[in-house]
């Protein structure tokens, strides 16, 4: 079909006529998951965050210093604050509209671009309160401004009357919210108390100058239906509550808290709180802005460079020359840390801000908690040398495993009985190695020509891997498929499984971009899932991205992911000369050693996916994995059943 609208022919299908605008709110209705990252529960407790976000932007500003969020019987939520009112006077640009209305009616409308407004906020793109209303069958906005309350209701985005004064508010001020989450777009999904609950109370932790009341009518049995939260202490009381009676290496944890505008002139601050103990694993949770960003970002990176420059400077101040070996991953084992700063105008990582990418980040963070940390270990040697001893003694137990590693590699031929069909690499040192599994002979040609013989292995699989759910442990082990890859791993199964032992540092599952590849995929995740758990845990699960599709025009190629993005060049053109060819893969066989090495092994041009499993509910994952990969049909029909109606395409 690509064929025919390029050879010239007048298309008859495609004219103005085709070209769809979405107007207001509708494409977030349209495609979600650009905006709130998908449709899943996660993506369904995002939208409290989105309106919280709000709320405490005013309370960190020094406008509100009470916020309550409230779960209904029908799963609505309420969240309001004390704090100035969103204004309900007519916009300048839209003299009809009240600014209540552009707010929650259009996209990247707020009060935040300027920093007029708010020095520093959680909502920066304007979207959020919008894209609530839009996912939302039932939003209701009340105003207390200058003692007169004004209400406006909407509905999937659209308002069902203008804003009105209801009544008089002589004692009260701020923004009520309160909005029930579109079936339509978020299906079963319901709201969890307990969810809510822990990151309430976070938030709570993140400004010490807010009171956040709590109110459930859902009890779960294990959540409070009513809390208060107030932390004059904020991130120190924190952690001290998350360790709870595990034994800790320094008496009081290393806590600050610095403004950036005494030290640095310019608005902002951060606030840390560390502590080391050999009782549980390390762990970091960082936010911007009282944003959660669980992958981290510039602001992370600057924590953990001033720890560990101030960790080494003082192994040397104590002649401890083996304090130089020290490295950030010995600093995360053990070490608890909690780090939230405030800065104007940061950059996130996608519409969720899961990321913070403000390279200026880095260095306020590092220079603010540098010169704490260098003085906090001169006051308390006490704690100062447990820690550093506890830190010299990760280091040589890295090392040492290193070498072992390294040893194990040079006559790993030798010490295990490798699969025959294993193209392994040559490197010694399982850092920076990667183990592509593949489909088939025919794809592990491909690659076996484009990988780098140095890191790059590959293990072709015939055929599709033995479902592992129900199946009996005997079955198992007499499964060709799965020894091979247990052999290439270096590893042992379920209980016997020890992430050490793994060959490779990455395992990167490299199936065809159709049905049967993402069958395949789901076979292989619910194998590692169910046996090589720790393997996921660990960071070391990635699925590649091949593309579908590659244009070329004249000299230019470029490669799609899926027909989106082949639409998006179709219609802007690829800066060649001549008609764009259009072809499309259908399969890793079909791709030369070049277009795969391009698209989906060199680290420097590939897209990876990393296996993760949802921090907040794991046991949510097991279930999905049970009724979806088990042996009962009737818990897939089910599935399907709830969920097919959000399904936009099908490749069948």
């Amino acid at each position: 079909m690509a064929e025919d609208l390029l050879s010239g022919a007048a298309p008859t299908d495609y004219d103005a006529s085709s070209i769809e605008v979405l107007e207001g709110l509708e494409p977030v209705r349209k495609r979600p998951g650009m905006y709130i990252g998908g449709t899943d529960e996660r993506a369904l407790h995002h939208l409290v965050a989105e309106v919280l976000d709000n709320s405490m932007d005013e309370a960190v500003a020094g406008h509100a210093n009470r916020i309550e969020v409230e779960l209904h019987e029908d799963y609505a939520i309420t969240i309001r604050d004390n704090g100035r009112g969103i204004p309900i006077d007519p916009h300048p640009k839209f003299p009809d509209k009240s600014a209540l209305e552009v707010i929650l009616c259009t996209l990247h409308a707020g009060g935040k671009f300027s920093g007029k407004a708010y020095e520093t906020s959680g909502g920066l793109h304007g979207v959020g309160a919008s894209v609530v209303n839009a996912l939302s069958d039932s939003m209701v906005v009340q105003v207390a401004r200058n003692k007169e309350l004004y209400e406006q209701r909407f509905s999937r985005g659209i308002p069902q009357g203008p804003v009105e004064k209801v009544g008089a508010a002589p004692n009260r001020r701020g923004t009520t919210v309160t909005f029930h989450a579109d079936e339509q777009i978020f299906g079963h999904h319901r709201f969890k108390p307990a969810r809510l609950f822990k990151s309430i109370r976070s938030k709570a932790y993140l400004f010490s100058g807010v009171e956040i009341r709590w109110k459930s009518a859902i009890d779960d049995g294990e959540t409070p239906t009513e809390a208060t939260f107030h932390f004059p202490g904020g991130l120190s009381d924190y952690l001290t509550e998350t360790l709870g009676s595990a034994t800790a290496y320094a008496d009081r944890p290393f806590a600050g808290l610095v403004d950036f505008k005494e030290k640095f002139n310019t608005p902002g601050k951060v606030e840390w709180a560390i502590n080391w103990t050999p009782a549980r694993d390390g762990f970091i949770q960082s936010y911007c802005n009282t944003v959660p960003t669980p992958e981290g970002g510039t602001h992370e990176a600057g924590f953990w460079a001033a720890i560990l420059k101030g960790i080494r400077a003082y192994g040397e101040l104590v002649n401890n020359k083996k304090a130089a070996q020290i490295t950030r991953d010995d600093l995360t084992t053990g070490g608890c840390a909690l780090v939230s700063c405030f800065i104007r105008e940061p950059e996130f990582v996608g519409q969720t801000k899961d990321r913070l990418a403000t390279t200026e980040a880095q260095r306020l963070v590092e220079n603010s908690v540098r010169d704490h940390f260098d003085n906090w270990l001169a006051a308390d040697t006490k704690s100062a040398g447990a820690i550093l001893d506890f830190l010299v003694l990760r280091a040589e137990e890295r090392l040492r495993r290193k070498q072992e590693k390294e040893t194990q590699r040079k006559t790993a031929t030798k010490k295990l009985r490798l699969p025959g069909k294993l193209v392994d690499c040559s490197a010694t040192n399982r850092a920076g190695t990667e183990l592509f599994i593949v489909e088939g002979d025919s794809a592990g040609g491909s690659a076996k020509m484009a990988r780098d013989r140095k890191t790059q292995a590959l293990l072709p699989l015939r055929g599709k891997i033995l479902n592992v759910l129900g199946a009996a442990s005997s079955k198992l082990g007499s499964n060709a498929e799965i020894n091979d890859l247990t052999q290439a791993l270096g590893v042992g199964l379920g209980t016997r499984f020890n992430v050490d032992d793994l060959r490779y540092d990455k395992i990167i599952i490299m199936t065809d971009a159709d049905v049967d590849g993402a069958h395949i995929a789901s076979l292989l995740m619910t194998f590692f899932f169910t046996q090589m758990r720790p393997m996921i845990d660990t960071g070391h699960l990635y699925l590649a991205c091949p593309p579908l599709y590659r244009l070329t025009q004249g000299a230019k190629r470029v490669y799609c992911l899926d027909e989106r993005e082949r639409d998006v060049w179709m219609e802007k053109g690829l800066g060649g000369k001549g008609k764009i060819d259009v072809s499309r893969f259908k399969g890793l066989g079909e791709m030369d050693a070049k277009d795969l090495k391009d698209t989906t092994m060199n680290p420097e041009t590939r897209k990876l996916i990393r296996v993760t499993i949802d921090e907040d509910e794991p046991g949510e994952t097991g279930d999905l994995v049970e009724r979806l990969m088990g042996k009962k049909p009737e818990m897939r029909y089910q599935y399907i059943q709830e969920n097919a109606r959000f399904v936009e395409e099908l490749d069948v």
